[in-house]
């Protein structure tokens, strides 16, 4: 592993633990095993960090996720597949990806952060979303629906699975499961609980 990338993944621990607020770029680099100036020298400042950050974890979970679905037989099987696979790397990457919370268009932890910039990222995972619910409308394993409004209460589903998984004091058996039969249930087509 690269020095950069020693820093980055330690960024997104100690964010995902301490916050924005309560870690600076010093916890980094000590957590990294680097000078400071080696933090500043990549990232020029912690928001840079921070932005890094969840645009990386975001940057991977795609990958897992594009990974996963390549197979799917039908659209409303994809759509199965992502929202498990989503939960699922929440649940891998338990020690980073509250970083990804933090970082979110959907977080009011840092309202001065550049939230078009967030927004920006995020909206890749929305339009994954969409790009499954259009191929599960053309093949008919979906029913017709408002593709861009119905990926926004897809994903709003899963944030609130992950939010109650991680921020709650709230433990809900098969939460995760049952979030996703929600979803694949809102859509409609299934048979017997499969798509």
């Amino acid at each position: 592993m690269s020095k950069k990338e020693l820093i980055l993944n330690a960024a997104q621990e100690l964010f995902a633990r301490c916050g924005y607020a309560g870690t600076t770029m010093k916890m980094i680099a000590v957590e990294a095993g680097v000078a400071s100036g080696l933090v500043f020298h990549y990232f020029d400042n912690k928001e840079n960090l921070f932005m890094e950050a969840g645009s990386d974890l975001i940057d991977v979970m795609i990958e897992d996720l594009r990974g996963k679905i390549a197979q799917s037989a039908s659209g409303c099987e994809a759509l199965g597949t992502f929202v498990r696979a989503y939960l699922d790397f929440t649940v891998t990457h338990a020690k980073t990806f509250p970083t990804m919370i933090r970082c979110s268009p959907f977080s009011d932890d840092n309202p001065e952060l550049d939230r078009g910039r967030i927004g920006k990222k995020f909206m890749e995972l929305i339009n994954l979303i969409e790009d499954i619910l259009t191929q599960g409308i053309d093949d008919q394993s979906i029913c017709p629906l408002p593709v861009t409004q119905t990926a926004f209460m897809v994903y709003a589903n899963i944030v609130g699975a992950v939010r109650t998984r991680f921020l709650a004091p709230y433990e809900v058996d098969n939460l995760y499961e049952e979030a996703c039969q929600f979803v694949l249930r809102s859509v409609g087509k299934m048979r017997d609980g499969q798509c």
